[in-house]
């Protein structure tokens, strides 16, 4: 496997970002996130399979009215350790551990929690476990695919290939001809920071998609829970949603016109909108 990289002059991008790094250990990872401060009730921010914390950071700023936005590095992506030096693993038990790790560490009081696809996975089996209480959940797009599901709709391959890219050396031109749509901003910080993304966690991670049932914390996450998912989406299909509605019935689904799976950064107005209404009956 290819090492991950990470440039010093990547690391600037911190400099424009209105958080403090905040860094803990679960078990013998020390992991880092971004904690964006002040009084109001904390919100936990888990992101995506290539999505390191800083990538959230245009989701978290405008929230910061609301709630006080702590967006996690997962292991093996942004700044945090990867599990393949220590003999630990990339399973949804071994990212819930580090999400209540992270809540016991910095006393977060009993957290809102926001994720998306993988991120969503995460948050989902943290409510679940209960092993911190939390306030409500937000799922956003989670992958639905699992054993006698189907394949999730992105190969393993394709992620690959863009850390391939990333590890070259890509640019925001190149991101730019996958994702036309997104703000230029984030282009440039997909650009930057995906070669900070561990192949291991990658590879783990997209087989627990296929390995590991959503459906199996899915009807047992504690009200209040939101999901919001991209119209487009090919992780989230509309049957996906009418089965996530029939075997959750008390969740609020919301369509997100416009998006598919990457549902902030197609459609950020719309999604963002949803979300604070959501957050916002929450608290």
């Amino acid at each position: 496997m290819n090492e991950r990289c990470l440039p010093q002059s990547t690391l600037a991008d911190l400099c424009d970002v209105p958080a403090t790094s905040r860094w803990f250990r679960s078990g013998p990872l020390r992991l880092h996130a971004l904690d964006y401060g002040g009084p109001l009730p904390p919100l936990v921010v888990l992101p995506g399979i290539t999505s390191p914390a800083v990538s959230m950071d245009f989701v978290a700023r405008e929230l910061l009215d609301l709630v006080r936005p702590v967006v996690l590095d997962v292991r093996g992506r942004g700044l945090s350790d990867g599990g393949e030096a220590y003999g630990e693993t990339y399973d949804l038990a071994a990212y819930a551990g580090d999400t209540e790790a992270l809540v016991s560490n910095l006393g977060l009081d009993r957290p809102l929690l926001l994720g998306h696809s993988m991120g969503a996975r995460i948050a989902a089996a943290v409510a679940v476990r209960a092993r911190v209480p939390v306030r409500g959940s937000v799922l956003v797009d989670p992958p639905l695919s699992g054993p006698g599901r189907g394949t999730y709709p992105t190969t393993l391959a394709t992620f690959l290939d863009q850390l391939g890219q990333a590890r070259r050396g890509t640019t925001a031109d190149e991101v730019a001809l996958s994702w036309p749509s997104w703000p230029r901003r984030e282009q440039e910080l997909r650009a930057r920071w995906l070669s900070s993304c561990a192949e291991e966690a990658v590879a783990a991670t997209h087989h627990g998609f296929e390995s590991e049932d959503f459906f199996h914390w899915w009807p047992r996450v504690p009200e209040p829970v939101h999901l919001l998912y991209g119209a487009t989406s090919a992780v989230v299909t509309a049957e996906g949603a009418k089965e996530a509605a029939a075997s959750r019935p008390v969740a609020v689904l919301d369509e997100i016109p416009g998006a598919g799976h990457m549902v902030f950064w197609d459609n950020p107005a719309d999604s963002l909108a949803r979300l604070r209404a959501a957050l916002e009956a929450m608290l």
